[in-house]
């Protein structure tokens, strides 16, 4: 992956080929409440691109991302709403990243950060600036983009489904090499207290049970005809065919979510909306889960978390080492973040308190240990 604000991946897949994100539904069965759904959603709605080229109302459309090296220092993150639901940092936020409504930062206020050194996947919501680089957010989940991670059951993270946000987006590096490889993100106006997997969390908003749960996939009928429209639009809905597209928040219906760039062409990106609600069908969803059936288990074991040495000068390294059972990933906290593997050293300048935290699809167990600076 490059660098930068809307750099491009350079055919970089995030995720492996076998998530959720990325699997081929071309073939899968269509749910028998389809024709209800779509017919709740409304079957003349249209498809709107809800990102393009420039500003609108002085903001630029779309959600905004930014890839990092590994030079990016790691910052602290304070929550100010779902902080228990929410992994914590550091995390590597460029103090200039670009918030979601930048230059005049307005709505879900996301912030994107690919680290490309380490393929770590770190998404904020409700993002602003805080004092001394650090960052102020509603909530924050960091992803293993090498591998198959999911929230806790019922833990929602930068977005309202418990979803990543950047496997979602349209992008113009993809469109303009010629084929999306993943499902799209799409909001609809009402969802019901439910969820289907890769989803972790409902927002409901109603109670109707036409009404779409978080995760609810859709794609474009196999017989929609694309010839009529330009070559990029064509490579979005031939993604739609494929791998269909994803609930993953309220909003209003049937909007795509994708990422800003002034190579779009916001009249041919319009044309889309020649598509409806009822040129689409709802991919059959299996168990739909609700409160009455989370599905329950064991959160991770953490049989030991150790430094070495315990005590030192000011700057010099220290060992941290752990093991832990039955974990998607593990978070060190002060000053390490999101980390594979068993240890890590670190070189604290006054005595730190280290917290150890790991987590998977049942919660989070964490643990500390002390390192005395003298």
């Amino acid at each position: 992956m490059a660098t930068g604000a809307g750099a491009s991946l350079n055919g970089v897949l995030p995720f492996p080929a076998d998530n959720a994100w990325n699997k081929d539904i071309s073939s899968s069965s269509v749910d028998p409440n389809s024709p209800a759904i779509i017919n709740f959603i409304g079957s003349s709605t249209t498809v709107h691109p809800d990102f393009g080229a420039g500003l609108y109302a002085g903001s630029y459309m779309g959600i905004p991302y930014t890839v990092v090296g590994s030079s990016q220092a790691k910052v602290t993150v304070n929550f100010d709403a779902y902080g228990s639901e929410s992994d914590p940092g550091p995390m590597p936020i460029p103090a200039n990243a670009n918030v979601e409504g930048y230059p005049n930062p307005s709505g879900d206020q996301h912030v994107l950060v690919l680290d490309n050194s380490s393929c770590w996947l770190y998404e904020l919501y409700g993002a602003t600036t805080g004092s001394g680089g650090s960052w102020n957010a509603a909530s924050a989940a960091v992803w293993d983009l090498l591998n198959d991670e999911q929230r806790p059951w019922g833990w929602t993270s930068a977005d309202a489904a418990g979803l990543p946000i950047f496997p979602g987006l349209i992008r113009y590096d993809e469109v303009a090499a010629g084929q999306i490889k993943h499902a799209i993100r799409f909001t609809l106006a009402k969802s019901k207290a439910a969820f289907i997997p890769p989803a972790t969390h409902w927002a409901a908003n109603s109670s109707d049970p036409s009404a779409a749960p978080m995760g609810m996939r859709m794609r474009l009928k196999a017989n929609f005809d694309v010839s009529g429209f330009s070559a990029k639009n064509q490579v979005i809905l031939n993604a739609l065919k494929k791998y269909g597209m994803i609930m993953a928040d309220n909003g209003s219906s049937i909007f795509l979510s994708g990422a800003p760039d002034d190579r779009w062409d916001n009249n041919d990106l319009h044309s889309l909306s020649l598509v409806k609600a009822s040129d689409f069908e709802v991919v059959s969803m299996g168990t739909v889960y609700t409160a009455s059936n989370l599905p329950t288990g064991s959160a991770p074991a953490i049989s030991s978390f150790t430094a070495t040495p315990t005590g030192t000068s000011a700057g010099q390294s220290v060992t941290l080492d752990w093991n832990v059972t039955g974990a998607s990933y593990v978070i060190v906290s002060p000053g390490v973040g999101a980390v594979r593997g068993t240890s890590v050293t670190v070189k604290p300048t006054v005595t730190t308190t280290y917290t150890l935290y790991a987590t998977n699809a049942y919660g989070r167990t964490q643990t500390t240990v002390t390192v005395a600076v003298q």
